[in-house]
């Protein structure tokens, strides 16, 4: 008899937790434009959040029927249960994966209507990254390919449906936002070196080894604190974006708690992704404050 699943089971699949990392870019773009005073359409902004999410959902399905099936995840593992608990078959991932990919392409294909053929660039590269971003992770790339899926294309492609045109210096935005993002990966492949070395595959956390992963994901959670305050003082971001601050001490308790790594292994590690997911969206919501404030103050 087949285990009967409730919209919960189908939602925890999708790990919603993660989502901050898909959303608050588009969030913090939309509100960097109306500082720079812009004229946007927010409700193409907002659908676009939505959809962004939506391709993320798949993502991350798509992810881990990967990772199950090329034996990365296993019943010893800490991510990726949905499959190797017994509560979903795998090919009830694929299929729900499947499903979700398809409607943010009808959305996406909205969004073209909606704004212009350029967008669909924007979408196909964006869908490309993520069904490749297994493949990615597997040959040390999956950094890279996240801090593109969620970074620097959704700030451009942002910037386009909302205003009409590419705004390059949006970009600005994709070094704190991207490295928070990226740390979500990072602490997690640094968590996983062992497990992952079993499954015969190569994440960029493995070459660099444990002590200097953690040393990066260290400065993944500092970094964009500087980079905000150094942009301020130079006059690239309005001083409001110092409200960041309030989110500096998630930010050095995630490094702090990344650094026991070293003395005790992978159980140190264990929640850091979902805490930096947290600080990813505090971050992001207090930068798009910040720039609402400046634009109306």
């Amino acid at each position: 008899m087949s285990q009967k699943r409730t919209f919960k089971d189908w939602l925890i699949a999708t790990r919603p937790w993660s989502f901050p990392a898909s959303a608050m870019p588009v969030l913090v773009t939309l509100g960097y434009l109306f500082w720079k005073g812009m004229e946007i359409n927010w409700a193409i902004g907002i659908f676009t959040i939505f959809n962004v999410v939506l391709f993320h959902a798949a993502g991350n399905t798509w992810s881990d029927y990967k990772d199950y099936k090329s034996g990365v995840d296993r019943e010893d593992t800490v991510g990726g249960l949905s499959i190797v608990s017994g509560q979903f078959e795998a090919r009830q991932i694929k299929r729900f994966s499947m499903i979700l990919f398809a409607v943010a392409v009808a959305g996406g294909l909205v969004l073209v209507g909606l704004t212009g053929v350029e967008t669909l660039y924007f979408g196909l590269a964006g869908a490309i990254l993520t069904l490749f971003y297994p493949w990615l992770k597997y040959h040390a790339l999956g950094d890279l390919d996240i801090f593109l899926t969620y970074s620097v294309l959704p700030m451009l492609g942002t910037s386009f449906v909302a205003t009409g045109q590419v705004q390059p210096d949006v970009l600005v935005l994709s070094v704190p936002v991207g490295l928070i993002t990226v740390g979500i990966l990072h602490s997690n492949n640094t968590r996983d070196i062992e497990q992952d070395k079993r499954a015969g595959i190569k994440t960029f956390a493995m070459c660099v080894g444990g002590k200097v992963s953690t040393i990066l994901y260290c400065l993944e959670m500092v970094v964009p604190f500087v980079w905000v305050i150094g942009c301020v003082i130079v006059g690239l971001l309005p001083g409001w974006c110092i409200l960041v601050i309030a989110a500096a001490k998630p930010a050095f308790d995630n490094a702090r708690q990344a650094l026991k790594y070293n003395r005790e292994g992978m159980k140190a590690l264990v929640g850091v992704d979902e805490k930096t997911a947290q600080l990813q969206l505090a971050f992001s919501v207090l930068m798009f404050v910040s720039f609402i404030t400046a634009a109306l103050w």
